[in-house]
């Protein structure tokens, strides 16, 4: 896996800004993905965030970026508690949260609607995402607005500013 896939799809993670991301790498044997992932956790690891292995194909595996510290933030705000214990979360424990999303990701085709919980995304976009994903919407970046879209075009806007700066330090 490349170091400018990594940036061009993490860089607000990387930077502190978001609580994670996700990113498709190919592989051509499992034991390679898994020692890149070793590899980069090795870089991560002091820096406060992690990488693993959420969901795999016949090859690609699809890898979580995330901040463990911020992610645990996160599953501790009420409305976010709320929706993951509807689904059934454990929502006490947030290594068992990202334990059951690896598990919802393994043994369902689509994609779980709350994996946005684990992203950063704003509670009440997930929540309408979930409910009803083509009504309500008030726009789109990197995730469907539903509530207050003032605040996530601003955020969108601060992403891909913190993209483009690590794209080119990287390059330079």
């Amino acid at each position: 896996m490349s170091e400018e896939l990594i940036v061009r799809l993490c860089a607000p993670t990387l930077a502190g800004l978001k609580t994670g991301s996700l990113f498709s790498a190919a592989f051509t044997e499992r034991d390679e993905i898994f020692q890149e992932i070793r590899a980069l956790n090795q870089i991560l690891t002091p820096r406060g965030l992690r990488a693993i292995p959420v969901r795999f194909t016949s090859r690609y595996t699809l890898i979580y970026l995330y901040c463990p510290d911020q992610l645990s933030e996160d599953l501790e705000k009420p409305e976010v508690m709320e929706i993951l214990a509807e689904m059934g979360y454990s929502v006490r424990n947030p290594h068992q949260c990202v334990r059951q999303l690896i598990s919802r990701l393994e043994n369902s085709e689509a994609f779980p609607h709350e994996i946005g919980l684990f992203l950063g995304y704003p509670p009440a976009d997930v929540r309408g995402f979930i409910h009803n994903p083509n009504e309500g919407v008030k726009g789109v970046g990197y995730w469907k607005v539903y509530s207050d879209l003032d605040r996530a075009e601003k955020l969108f806007a601060k992403y891909k500013h913190c993209t483009e700066a690590y794209i080119r330090e990287l390059r330079s």
